[in-house]
């Protein structure tokens, strides 16, 4: 899997990041998270991950939809997601 293939998950303060291309999606998330720590599975627009959160002692499975957060922007699934092979976290 090269990088032309691999999109970027991450988050900061209330918010997670998901970007591709040059594209970013921006949407809500969760107060307590501290950060995503692993993806565990990348199917098409739903990503399974693991999350550390203040609140707790070990990190929990947590699911994003990437479904409706494209549909609300009126961005076309299949263009923007169908190239994605991969997904990797990053932090600065």
């Amino acid at each position: 899997m090269n990088q032309n293939e691999t999109a970027i998950l991450s988050s900061f303060d209330r918010y997670s990041t998901f970007s591709f291309k040059g594209k970013m999606l921006t949407f809500r998330t969760c107060d307590g998270l501290e950060r995503y720590t692993k993806v565990l599975l990348w199917d098409n627009g739903y990503l399974e991950v693991m999350a550390k959160y203040r609140h707790k002692d070990k990190e929990i499975e947590e699911f994003i939809d990437l479904d409706p957060v494209l549909e609300h922007l009126y961005m076309d699934k299949d263009s923007f997601i169908g190239p994605i092979k991969g997904v990797t976290i990053q932090y600065v």
